[in-house]
């Protein structure tokens, strides 16, 4: 019984100063636009929560830093610590209703998001899991978690990522697909990505994550052949920037939004990145934006029953995810470990979202 009231005055701490924090957002430029308020409109989240891993060792994955003695010393608590952080910026970004989709990267397996779901106060939501486990050599994949009252899912799968021989061998992250409908009958195409890192040089590593693009755009095409209206959002991690060759060339995400057409998809990211100067990522001093949503032309549609503007695109950047930036001006992301010490933070990349806004 002491346990059980111990838990509850926890939670009600870790939702106090969620809300608190959610009073007090600030972006990199103290535009106005991450003041998360309660609202009415169907809200869709992507967060990198950086090397969800638990403390349990599995022979087949190379999660041997992420171990009680391990070189990063990962521990129970640690592990409960990110867990609650993750929470804390889901509810966050719900703004006092979770969101209806959450897309996540750098899992280690689905164990992690039904720890999520059971060790946070999230246990008391509707959220269920779609996951796969990928080939990835790190042991880390996507995930989706979705509110049972606000979209129902018809089909998942993942698409499977393998190399031709010009580009070589190794593994990497699965692309999940997942197609369902709202609580308002409208059908959604979501992919989840985390296309290859840049590990290595931007340029080296270029081609696996065209192939990767070009991979979720043939899929995209299938879609369009039976629907060219189709609401397509595509989320994710792509480890390059809105107009590097990936994204604008092979994957053809347009970024200009005057005159929308049908089959197409638009980038909403490379507006809030060149149009709001935001970033959801520090690297070497300067911000950028990696985890990006992307949208087609249904979507866009404003005369649909459900659709999305430029406006309705935003990155969450309350002050509780930022801190100062010791190396360069400005701030940068509150980190759950800096270099091997471990700082107690959230995630080396801010999350996104994007609001569907219903037709009246």
């Amino acid at each position: 019984m002491k346990t059980s009231l111990k838990l509850s005055f926890l939670s009600l701490i870790v939702v106090f100063v969620v809300v608190i924090s959610c009073k007090s957002n600030k972006n990199l430029s103290d535009n106005p636009q991450n003041q998360i308020e309660s609202r009415s409109e169907y809200r869709i989240m992507f967060y990198n929560v950086e090397n969800l891993f638990d403390t349990q060792d599995d022979p087949e994955k190379r999660d041997e830093e992420f171990l009680p003695e391990g070189d990063r010393f990962w521990s129970d608590y640690r592990y409960n610590q990110k867990l609650s952080n993750i929470y804390k910026v889901i509810v966050g970004v719900g703004g006092w209703d979770l969101p209806p989709i959450v897309g996540l990267c750098e899992l280690e397996n689905r164990q992690v998001l039904e720890d999520l779901l059971s060790r946070t106060p999230l246990y008391k939501s509707d959220y269920k899991i779609i996951h796969y486990e990928s080939p990835d050599r790190r042991g880390i994949d996507v995930g989706l978690l979705y509110r049972t009252e606000y979209f129902t899912p018809i089909s998942h799968h993942p698409i499977r990522v393998v190399w031709p021989k010009s580009i070589g061998t190794g593994t990497t992250r699965d692309i999940l697909y997942v197609t369902g409908t709202t609580n308002a009958s409208d059908t959604l195409h979501v992919f989840v990505n985390h296309w290859p890192s840049r590990w290595g040089g931007q340029m080296e590593t270029e081609e696996k994550r065209m192939h990767v693009a070009n991979l979720v755009r043939k899929a995209t095409d299938s879609i369009f052949r039976v629907n060219p209206y189709a609401n397509i959002i595509i989320m994710g991690d792509l480890n390059d920037h809105p107009t590097d060759r990936s994204v604008l060339e092979t994957l053809k995400a347009q970024t200009e939004y005057d005159d929308i057409k049908p089959k197409k998809l638009y980038n909403l990211s490379y507006y809030l990145e060149h149009e709001k100067k935001l970033g959801t990522h520090k690297y070497n001093g300067q911000w950028g934006i990696l985890d990006q949503i992307i949208v087609s032309s249904g979507v866009m549609d404003t005369t649909s029953t459900i659709y999305t503007t430029l406006e309705d695109a935003h990155i969450y950047n309350a002050d509780f995810l930022l801190e100062p930036d010791d190396k360069f001006p400005g701030q940068r992301v509150n980190r759950t470990y800096i270099g091997f010490k471990f700082h107690g933070g959230y995630s080396d990349h801010l999350p996104v979202f994007l609001d569907l806004r219903r037709k009246e």
